[in-house]
């Protein structure tokens, strides 16, 4: 690879660890990078994971938000309304991590806020293989609208509420459709 893109080793190795840590490849000892394929089970338990700790980031930011966040978040919902395009989602992915994110940036817990951006980092493909869902992005635009009214409303318990089953219904639309669906038919992984 580094022949190819005529560079030394170093950089390509970086740039590799980097996907790893995202979860974007796996390293096959004397083989390897590989394309990471879509596992269910570590989309089951990412997202168990992140309907736990985010709803907690959510409710401890919301105190520590004011008029120029809520601004910025409603700028975000309505771009990604604007760019639901499943043939090109990267768009949408970058501005829904954007939204979702910034949601939580007041909570005074840098430490939670740590491992909730690296659960991102690690749900990158799960969250491309949604995109491909497309009945699916009018659901996320309402609970992103919601939820952004609860924000908005100072209600931390509703938006805690809110982000939970926002996060539980997309590791399910997964789990059913662009996981297990398509696999148990014998296609291939989104």
């Amino acid at each position: 690879m580094a022949q190819q893109l005529a560079t030394s080793r170093m950089p390509v190795r970086e740039a590799l660890k980097r996907l790893h840590d995202e979860g974007l490849v796996t390293h096959v000892s004397h083989v390897g990078a590989r394309v990471a394929a879509l596992d269910v089970g570590e989309l089951d338990e990412i997202y168990l994971i992140r309907e736990r700790l985010e709803p907690l980031a959510l409710a401890e930011s919301i105190p520590h938000l004011g008029a120029s966040d809520h601004e910025q978040l409603r700028r975000l919902v309505e771009e990604m309304e604007g760019c639901a395009d499943p043939d090109d989602p990267s768009r949408w992915v970058t501005v829904d991590r954007l939204f979702h994110l910034r949601t939580y940036s007041g909570a005074p817990m840098p430490r939670l806020l740590e491992i909730i951006d690296a659960l991102w980092n690690r749900t990158q493909q799960y969250r491309r293989a949604y995109t491909r869902l497309r009945a699916r992005f009018e659901t996320a635009h309402m609970e992103h609208r919601l939820l952004l009214e609860a924000i908005v409303g100072r209600d931390a318990e509703e938006a805690a509420a809110l982000s939970a089953v926002h996060i539980r219904r997309t590791r399910l639309a997964l789990d059913s459709e662009a996981i297990t669906g398509r696999t148990a038919a014998g296609g291939e992984r989104p």
